[in-house]
């Protein structure tokens, strides 16, 4: 931030990329070095104001709110009264008891979008909005970035709010101060459930702030509540789950009618079992109408099947909205001890009072489908059965990441939890592993050998040891071709999955590629966003050829472009993209460069047609990668990709991609339907 000297007096200082919270893992900090803030549920922002007054609010990502959330510019700016200033906080709307309500913050962004003409000043809307500041980044000519966390919040706390209606400051108390009012980190955090937030922050009360980092000096810890519902109808799979069930439409009974009404729904937290299992199960009661006493909104049902209402279930969820819908929802499970009748929705937030913390994934990794079963053995050992398969799982606890606090049970969770779309993209394909025993810090090595001790009923193949048809010594792959040997891969740390372009048959022996991969990697000066400009042109070229090209990121900082493919060459899909390749390369040699030679790539994004050699592998869509924080190779949309103005918008971690599954289901469906001979001057 120090060009914000040069600013002229009317431009807001530069936006500062937001620093982040890590998991807690379930066991809040406690100690006088920590002070503790209300966790929010809002949309995280900052404000800048210049020395003229002129405001700019961010978003996290940042993008532009200001035309938004146009009637906190104003009362923002009189914070600083002529001097320029940056705060971060969250924009939050309240409901008519007080309390924070993400849902009615949601209606407002939903009018807003669809009417972009809405009077200034957000007049119009219905939905007034506070801004909610936790941090003070600027002051005047300061910079405070380097500054403690309570020299930073003393200084927030002395600044004028002459607004609070629109502007205002979280509360935050020290551990000493909680102990004057006789009161513990978990007394705060039942207070604050009971109050309707997300749940608490700790902070470091040393630290300084850290833009665009997970930082363990700053330590969430959310609230997750249960509740039991009427499992009332179902959504058929699509792509990875076609055939499958995709997810249920709940409902409960009203605490004062007895009427049965519409809860929202739930997609995640199933495994492929308890998926078979329930279709099985609600096949037998389908109806033609749905059940409930009013008719559920069209676009919140739409491709639902209807089933009688039979079936009692139980959910995991952040919050009841006002508009009487859980949210965040995740499965756990059928309830076989409850009947209908006895199910109840919660009358609203503000009287649920059974707010628990969020347990550390010690005995459980996931959604295998009997963790209530597991076995706890010596050492951290459990054993679960996965879709049938007793496995051992160890040392869940075990932190992978230590920027995040992301644990082994987390890695464990999040490959079950993704497996429906990921298992097709590893179908029939030897897997490299890479390892990291002791966490991304630690020493990492490729595994291409299934290694000693591996269990009998993993499918393995044989191949030469450069896994293509070239002689060598040979090499025993493993197969990941269903739920227990993913789990069972992601238990020994395997945190990245690489595969080639081609599958084996039956028989072992490779088949030809069905992949075209074009891998674009940003050189030194450049960004994803350069590879998306540059993937734009490429698709361009692969589409006029008959292609179908869809994109990932690579969940580190670059992207591929997959198509599927028909031929019978094994050289023919390089030959192909070498051709492209070089053909951008030719048309704007300062953008783009088709030469391997990392003396070429500064300034450059190089267009690494070598992936398809038969002897390569490119990470899977969906694996995680063994980076400072579990991001993840991530299937995009091509809106997403024409839209990417900062790099932080295609980044994606675990829990990101996980969120996404229900959102944009599965982005490579299309790699099954689309194979399409390579064009002749390939050779292919």
């Amino acid at each position: 931030m120090a060009a914000n000297s040069q600013r002229g007096p009317c431009e807001p200082p530069a936006w500062v990329e937001p620093m982040l919270a890590t998991p807690d893992g379930g066991r809040l900090p406690s100690g006088p070095d920590w002070s503790f803030e209300d966790k929010l549920d809002g949309y995280r922002c900052a404000a800048r104001v210049s020395r003229a007054g002129s405001v700019a609010l961010t978003s996290r990502n940042g993008l532009d709110l200001t035309t938004e959330f146009a009637e906190l510019t104003g009362p923002v700016a009189e914070v600083f009264a002529g001097r320029a200033g940056v705060l971060d906080g969250e924009v939050v709307a309240y409901d008519e008891h007080g309390r924070i309500d993400f849902g009615l913050l949601q209606e407002r962004r939903g009018r807003h979008r669809r009417r972009r003409d809405l009077p200034p000043r957000g007049a119009g809307s219905g939905v007034d909005v506070r801004f909610l500041a936790f941090d003070l980044l600027r002051l005047g000519e300061d910079d405070l970035l380097r500054r403690p966390y309570d020299e930073r919040r003393a200084m927030l706390a002395a600044l004028p709010m002459p607004d609070p209606y629109r502007v205002g400051v979280v509360r935050a108390l020290t551990y000493d101060r909680l102990r004057v009012e006789r009161l513990t980190p978990e007394l705060l955090l039942r207070r604050a459930g009971e109050a309707g937030y997300e749940g608490l922050v700790a902070k470091l009360r040393r630290s300084a702030y850290e833009p665009g980092r997970r930082s363990e000096s700053w330590l969430k810890h959310p609230l997750v509540r249960t509740q039991e519902v009427v499992v009332c109808g179902w959504r058929p799979g699509r792509g990875g789950l076609s055939g499958s069930l995709g997810g249920l439409l709940l409902g409960a009974h009203d605490p004062v009618t007895g009427d049965l009404v519409y809860l929202g729904d739930v997609g995640t937290g199933f495994s492929r079992a308890q998926r078979a299992d329930l279709l099985d199960a609600l096949k037998p009661l389908e109806r033609r109408t749905h059940p409930f006493a009013t008719t559920p909104p069209r676009e919140d049902v739409a491709r639902a099947l209807w089933v009688e209402p039979r079936l009692v279930g139980e959910v995991v969820y952040r919050t009841f909205t006002r508009a009487g819908r859980l949210r965040h929802t995740a499965w756990r499970g059928l309830r076989e001890d409850r009947s209908p009748g006895e199910v109840l929705a919660p009358e609203d937030d503000h009287t649920t009072t059974a707010s628990t913390p969020t347990p550390p994934p010690t005995e459980d990794p996931g959604t295998a489908d009997a963790p209530a079963a597991a076995d706890v053995g010596p050492g951290g050992r459990i054993t679960v059965r996965v879709d049938g398969t007793r496995l051992r799982l160890s040392n869940l606890d075990k932190v992978m990441y230590p920027a995040t606090g992301f644990t082994k049970g987390e890695v464990v969770h999040y490959y079950t939890a993704v497996a429906p779309l990921l298992l097709p993209r590893l179908r029939g394909r030897p897997v490299t592993v890479v390892r990291w025993p002791d966490g991304v810090e630690g020493q990492s090595w490729f595994g291409k050998n299934v290694p000693a001790g591996a269990p009998d009923w993993l499918r393995t193949v044989r191949l030469a040891g450069s896994g293509s048809r070239d002689s060598g010594a040979p090499v025993e792959y493993p197969l990941l071709d269903d739920l227990p040997s993913l789990v069972w891969a992601a238990n020994l740390a395997a945190l990245e999955l690489h595969v080639p372009q081609w599958t084996v048959g039956p028989d072992g022996a490779p088949r030809p590629p069905d992949r075209l991969v074009i891998d674009l990697d940003p050189g030194e000066g450049t960004t994803i966003v350069d590879c998306c400009r540059v993937a734009e042109r490429v698709r361009d070229v692969l589409v006029a050829d008959g292609l179908t090209p869809l994109a990932k990121t690579s969940g580190s900082k670059g992207m591929q472009l997959y198509a599927a493919i028909v031929t019978d060459r094994a050289d023919a899909p390089s030959t192909y993209a070498k051709q492209v390749a070089q053909r951008l390369a030719r048309e704007t040699p300062d953008a783009v460069t088709a030469v391997m030679g990392k003396s070429h790539r500064t300034g450059r994004v190089f267009l690494d047609w070598s992936q398809n050699n038969p002897a390569k592998t490119t990470v899977a869509p969906y694996s995680l990668r063994g980076r400072d924080h579990p991001t993840a190779s991530t299937p995009v949309t091509w809106d997403e990709v024409r839209a990417c103005r900062q790099p932080a918008q295609l980044v994606f971690t675990a829990e990101d991609v996980l969120a996404r599954m229900d959102t944009v289901g599965d982005l490579l469906a299309d790699l099954d339907t689309t194979g399409a001979p390579l064009p002749a001057r390939s050779g292919g």
